[in-house]
């Protein structure tokens, strides 16, 4: 079975790097992601249609906005799946895992996890707020506050993570970023227009049209930070774990 694999991914890989011979020359302006008339037009048109500098939040939660709203459901589905194939409901949990729970680090770790916290966490919406004006968004946000509450697992214990951020809880706020977004394009819906065409709420947001597009942007990257920052916090519960939510690495 070894020798298999092995010779399946020789055969993969020489099949990709045959492929390679047909991409364009590297920086030339005439490849078809530099001269397309799609890309022309991101790269041309973006600020003055959505009032966003920063060209690729506007891609992602504007023009591409259904995939990105696929791909945070993906990531859900992912959290979901490893609970489904993990989480241990029964409590099967041997007395050497309840006597050693959540020890925790050292001394100095956990001082210096509870100095830099709060400024990871600050930054983490930080980067989500102002995602969309620079670099950043709600993916990148969401992952620095999930990785805020691991980094406090590791330090203090799982059980201290989990007074602030139960797996009720983090499986709400998964739900609640999946509502967001999807309930800002239904919005559109409602008002008239295609889903996710953020244009018509400029009668409930301040500004004008594209505006709204900015601000609607914002909204959606909160959406998806909600998710991202629960399912980050769930995959590392229940894969540290092994399901068991009750001893942390």
């Amino acid at each position: 079975m070894k020798a298999f694999g092995l010779i399946a991914v020789c055969v993969v890989g020489l099949l990709l790097l045959t492929a390679t011979q047909d991409f364009p020359s590297w920086g030339d302006p005439r490849s078809a992601a530099s001269d397309g008339e799609v890309s022309s037009f991101y790269i041309e048109k973006t600020e003055s249609v959505t009032k966003v500098p920063n060209m690729v939040t506007a891609v992602l939660a504007d023009f591409r906005g259904y995939d990105t709203m696929f791909e945070t459901v993906v990531i859900f589905i992912a959290g979901i799946g490893i609970i489904a194939v993990l989480r241990n409901f029964e409590g099967t949990d041997s007395p050497t895992d309840h006597n050693n729970d959540d020890d925790g680090a050292g001394l100095l770790a956990r001082f210096t996890c509870s100095l830099i916290l709060p400024f990871i966490q600050i930054f983490a919406l930080y980067v989500v707020a102002h995602g969309h004006h620079s670099p950043g968004g709600g993916f990148q946000g969401g992952v620095m506050f999930g990785a805020s509450y691991i980094l406090l697992a590791l330090a203090f214990g799982l059980s201290k993570a989990k007074q602030l951020f139960s797996e009720r809880r983090t499986m709400i706020f998964a739900v609640i970023g999946i509502f967001i977004y999807v309930g800002w394009g239904v919005l559109c819906l409602l008002l008239g227009e295609e889903f996710l065409n953020y244009s018509v709420l400029d009668s409930i947001l301040p500004g004008d049209s594209m505006m709204a597009r900015s601000h609607s942007m914002l909204v959606v990257e909160i959406g998806v930070a909600f998710t991202v920052t629960a399912i980050m916090f769930s995959m590392y519960s229940n894969l540290s774990t092994r399901g068991r939510l009750s001893k942390g690495l």
